[in-house]
């Protein structure tokens, strides 16, 4: 009986432990988001103009306000219930990227991120302009 109560308590430990590794590694695996370096090189091929800007500032209403909040700081209503925090538009290290960079993030997405690759293409370069006009 001893035996079989100990071998019953390893095997739900052995479940516990098998969750919470499972669920570390996930966690663990949103690091630092890093484009691939070919991004970086990726040119915005808008110009910086305030109808791009305004275009983008309308994209990022419809599609991102959620998550990253009304003034891109990554604390939308939605941005709560995430296992990730939305990025900070307005912080050095998302200015600090590249435009092609910004561009690939919002193409391809990461966890709780969608892809925005249904988004036509200009759009998501108008995009990339109205995060910049966010810089502090």
């Amino acid at each position: 009986m001893i035996a079989r109560s100990f071998s019953s308590t390893l095997g739900v430990l052995a479940v516990v432990v098998a969750a919470a590794l499972a669920l570390g590694t996930g966690v663990w695996a949103q690091g630092k988001w890093v484009a691939p370096p070919e991004a970086k090189n990726l040119k915005n091929p808008l110009a910086r103009a305030d109808k791009v800007i305004a275009d983008g500032k309308k994209i990022a209403d419809t599609n991102c306000v959620p998550c990253h909040g009304p003034k891109g700081m990554g604390d939308g209503p939605a941005a709560a219930a995430l296992p990730v925090k939305p990025a900070n538009w307005t912080s050095p290290a998302v200015q600090a990227e590249a435009d092609g960079e910004l561009f690939w993030k919002i193409t391809n997405g990461r966890g709780p991120m969608p892809p925005w690759k249904h988004l036509a293409e200009n759009d998501r370069w108008a995009l990339v302009h109205y995060i910049r006009s966010l810089k502090k």
